[in-house]
């Protein structure tokens, strides 16, 4: 049967009842199967996935997002497997890419680059260093893994690569709320990255940390990489990406002068 099978779409999730809808309604027609793997959601995210005819397992939510998402792979039956995250939308150009991909079947390349376009603000950030933004996400079953180490990881191919031509929409903030939620989790992350490698708690060094770094990081998204052309929801990017270390560094402080830290289980 795993022959019929030409093509499989998977996701981890996470309360994604807002975004998992857009996600799946873009890959109807185009995928065979759909897997999605449940960090034990509280919100409607399994039904609507359900609606899309999608296999759902239930499973607890791992420290390692990544885990999820192996695992929603390891499941899937099709010849091609078209990994996805809730808040990204396959537009009908890079569906009928995909198509033409899977029905030539060639054994080479194994996987493919796909480019993201990030909104923020309701706007494509087209400058900041934002795009394109590539991500391996098609590949041959048993050709692609995930090491689970990050959040931030690509997938590790063994075999030729190639790219897509049409970009995928990637929706990582559908409100400027969300946008604070998930950065306050991120930071914390960051924090502890920190606190392996034992930054320093000086007051030159706190400046560094809490002045010039963020400056920088401003400074490099805003002007070096033309964020500025990006409007004011440019100014707004590059500003937060700017104060993500500032935050991350305060928590750090934190963590060292009291050993507390708190991770929030939930995205939003």
């Amino acid at each position: 049967e795993s022959s019929k099978i030409r093509l499989s779409v998977a996701l981890a999730t996470l309360n994604e009842e807002r975004s998992l809808g857009n996600c799946l309604d873009s890959v109807k027609g185009l995928a065979d199967e759909v897997v999605v793997v449940d960090g034990s959601s509280s919100d409607r995210t399994v039904e609507i996935a359900k609606f899309f005819g999608a296999k759902v397992i239930v499973t607890d939510n791992k420290p390692i997002f990544h885990i999820n998402k192996q695992q929603a792979i390891d499941e899937c039956q099709g010849e091609w497997i078209l990994q996805l995250d809730a808040d990204e939308v396959v537009t009908p150009e890079l569906a009928e890419e995909i198509r033409q991909v899977v029905e030539k079947d060639t054994d080479l390349p194994v996987a493919y680059w796909i480019k993201r376009k990030k909104m923020f603000l309701g706007r494509w950030i087209k400058k900041g260093g934002q795009y394109p933004d590539p991500v391996i996400r098609l590949f041959r079953r048993k050709k692609a893994f995930l090491p689970c180490k990050s959040v931030h990881e690509q997938m590790v191919i063994e075999g030729e690569i190639s790219w897509l031509k049409n970009p995928m929409l990637h929706f990582p903030t559908p409100s400027f709320s969300v946008y604070i939620t998930k950065d306050n989790r991120y930071s914390t992350l960051t924090a502890l990255q920190m606190k392996e490698k034992n930054l320093s708690l000086g007051l030159f060094d706190s400046m560094i940390q809490i002045i010039l770094t963020p400056l920088k990081v401003f400074l490099s998204i805003y002007i070096w990489h033309k964020g500025f052309l990006d409007g004011f929801p440019g100014f707004v990017f590059a500003l937060y990406s700017g104060l993500h270390q500032m935050t991350a560094y305060i928590k750090y402080w934190e963590i060292k002068t009291s050993g507390k830290i708190d991770i929030q289980k939930d995205w939003v």
